[in-house]
């Protein structure tokens, strides 16, 4: 399989997404993750800003700071490092883009993503194992590879965000790859086994 083209394909289908389109899909994806309790479970949560195309994450996240959760958002490290810092959201409006153009919040307060409970992670492509497919950069699978060889405690849980035509029959699976625990589409929860 030719991830790029699959990136390619899936990220057009995206764009496709109209605005309303879009609206109604994250109202579904809040109304999906409070009727399965997502936000009741964990005291410290990874979210991530969805850029342009991806679903919005933004619902969900306003509900959990609502709820009274400490919200984290990845901070992209260095060019000579590879592992994700989380930062916690302040009501201090610190933020900054990164090198990728991506907004990022600063704080004082950050962690690794061993210290969350719940990660809520962004994805291209995934498929019926929990195999995800990301943009390539390998921040997330860097951050996380200490759960492959966990059996045990795994923390935190790890939920991919996508649009419900993201999922793919199958994909490849590297060495390196750190599967997911569920999918939160607009339409459902996918859980996998571990």
């Amino acid at each position: 399989m030719d991830k790029r083209a699959l990136r390619r394909e899936i990220r057009e289908r995206r764009r496709a997404v109209g605005v309303d389109e879009a609206r109604v899909a994250a109202h579904r994806l809040l109304q999906l993750a409070m009727r399965h309790r997502l936000l009741l479970r964990a005291r410290r949560i990874g979210f991530y800003l969805p850029m342009a195309e991806e679903i919005d994450l933004l619902p969900l996240l306003n509900a959990a700071l609502w709820l009274g959760r400490e919200c984290y958002l990845p901070v992209v490290p260095r060019r000579s490092a590879s592992r994700l810092w989380f930062s916690r959201l302040t009501g201090l409006p610190h933020w900054y883009q990164n090198r990728f153009g991506i907004h990022e919040h600063w704080s004082p307060h950050r962690l690794r993503a061993q210290g969350l409970d719940l990660l809520f992670m962004p994805l291209v492509a995934f498929d019926a194992h929990g195999n995800r497919l990301g943009m390539g950069g390998g921040f997330y699978d860097a951050s996380l590879g200490y759960l492959r060889h966990r059996r045990v405690f795994r923390k935190p849980r790890l939920i991919g965000v996508a649009y419900d035509f993201q999922k793919v029959d199958a994909l490849p699976k590297e060495p390196w790859d750190v599967p997911l625990d569920a999918v939160l589409t607009d339409h459902k929860l996918y859980r996998f086994r571990r």
